[in-house]
């Protein structure tokens, strides 16, 4: 397969996907290059909000317009670590910036700032998030496990996470209802 950048691209797992991890998720692809992929899941919700995130990290959290934001499933790799994917991209500690108005941030100071200030008020907390090694995700495209779109900062945003999926599959012109398990091959 011909080398290929998937960063800021949305990742669409095809109805035949079999991993538990993986099945009817959307995966935002905050890195790729030729060592692996880096993303996180964002329309899996785990049963935690922010709130309640916030206490158990013990980080203050005075943002009543965000309390009940649910916090999401990023991934099966360190589902121990928080990952918040936020716009704009601001100046974090730890931040990777996937384009211009996007970053993925690690370290505290971000949730301290959601926490108190309610900022950035764009975002998708994750506990843990989605790796692939070298090769490893052309692979999978290559055995039809994935539908690749460019990502949308509306969806990613400010859609509820019930809608992303299929807002994701429409960018291609595609209706979830109508997206077959089994793809050919020529």
């Amino acid at each position: 397969m011909a080398s290929i950048n998937l960063t800021d691209h949305f990742l669409i797992a095809m109805p035949a996907m079999e991993d538990p991890y993986f099945a009817k998720s959307l995966v935002y692809v905050a890195e790729h290059n030729d060592q692996g992929a880096l993303g996180v899941i964002v329309n899996r919700p785990i049963d935690m909000d922010l709130a309640t995130l916030f206490k158990k990290i013990d980080v203050p959290f005075e943002s009543a317009a965000l309390a009940r934001l649910p916090v999401f499933f990023g991934g099966p790799v360190q589902t121990d670590r928080g990952f918040v994917l936020h716009r704009p991209l601001g100046s974090w500690q730890s931040t990777l910036a996937v384009n211009q108005e996007v970053g993925l941030t690690t370290s505290r100071d971000v949730l301290l700032s959601v926490g108190q200030a309610g900022h950035p008020s764009d975002m998708v907390i994750t506990l843990g998030y989605s790796g692939w090694g070298a090769g490893q995700l052309e692979h999978e495209l290559a055995q039809n496990a994935w539908l690749t779109v460019p990502a949308n900062s509306r969806i990613l945003f400010e859609l509820p996470y019930e809608e992303k999926l299929a807002s994701a599959l429409e960018l291609l012109g595609i209706d979830l209802a109508n997206l077959a398990g089994q793809a050919g091959h020529a």
